[in-house]
Parts: C-alpha cells; structure tokens; sequence
C-alpha cells in the first residue's frame, strides 16, 4: 500500500474526506487556515496537503522545537517562529518564497487556539511582499472535511480584506465552536 492511499484510508476511518483540488496554475501561495482550535488541525491539516501533493510549510511556536518534538515537526514542514521577540518574519517568509519555486506557507492567523477577535496581520504583509496570492483554507468538523476555499483577492485595505476571509471561513465548523472565528 502506497503512502497516499493508507493516508487516504486513514482520514476514511476517522470519518474525514479530503478534497483534493489544489488551484490551478498556483504554485507559490500564503495559505490562511480557519477556524484553528485544536492540535488536531495540525494533523488533518498535514495528512490534507499530503494527499495534495503540495509543498506545504506550516510556521509553529519555537517552544515546540525540542528533542525529540522538534526534528518530526521539521520533517513535518514545520519553522520555528519567536512569537515574543522583533525577528523579521515578514523578510523571512520573503526569502522563503524567493528561494523556493513551489511553496505553500500555511498560516492560522488567530495565533492561538483559543478565541482571538484580533487575527494577526503577519500572512498578509508576507502575501504582498512576496507577490504571491492568499489562498484559503478550511476544516469542517461539522462535516468532517477540509480543502482549499478558494484564492482571495487582496483589496489593500487590511481591515476589510481580514473580515471577508472571516466572513468566508466562518461556514466551516471549528473542533471547539465556541473558540471559533470572531469578528
């Protein structure tokens, strides 16, 4: 049995379907990933961009980087990030789409798995300055299925731009609705 196909059987035994359209002619992309509740999305989410075959890049809190933890999560596609100092995450994920030419960094903008009003703004600025296109994403535990939403059309007006992605993703269902997406 190939990887794929026991990934696939995998996600059927936990009641999970996949649909596996990628966008079209999208090779690089800022990935925004909603509603983010549980340590569950990371693996649905992972096994999801598998079965894609997507080159997917997930930016995970650095406290998680320790032995033995932090070597499967960089197998995983994981980068460390320090959520508490001024290290230039934006001219990093920058370079990293320069230096790649296929790439999708995925991101949960609330930051947290709790509920957060306030999404942080990082995947935006990234999208812009790497000229690439926010693609979006979801999880539905209502449903038990995940994929891509669709491509967004970035406005320029930030404040707008992140109540539409809102707006659109809140359909989806979180593990833990009432940690769901809040405007």
């Amino acid at each position: 049995m190939c990887v794929r196909s026991f990934i696939t059987w995998c996600l059927r035994i936990l009641g999970w379907k996949i649909d596996v359209s990628v966008p079209p002619g999208v090779f690089k992309a800022v990935v925004v990933m909603a509603p983010h509740t549980s340590n569950w999305d990371f693996v649905i989410g992972r096994l999801a961009f598998y079965l894609m075959n997507v080159r997917a890049r997930f930016l995970i809190k650095k406290e998680l980087f320790f032995f033995p933890l932090g070597f499967i999560l960089r197998r995983l596609g994981a980068l460390p990030v320090d959520r508490k100092s001024n290290n230039n995450m934006v001219q990093q994920a920058v370079d990293l789409f320069n230096n790649n030419d296929a790439l999708y960094l995925v991101f949960t903008p609330e930051g947290t798995r709790s509920a957060n009003p306030h999404w942080k703004k990082g995947f935006y600025f990234i999208a812009q300055n790497a000229k690439v296109p926010i693609v979006l994403a979801y999880i539905d535990y209502r449903s038990k299925t995940g994929g891509f939403h669709g491509l967004f059309n970035a406005t320029g007006n930030i404040r707008e731009d992140i109540l539409s992605i809102k707006q659109q993703l809140s359909n989806y269902q979180a593990k833990y609705p009432e940690k769901g997406i809040i405007f």
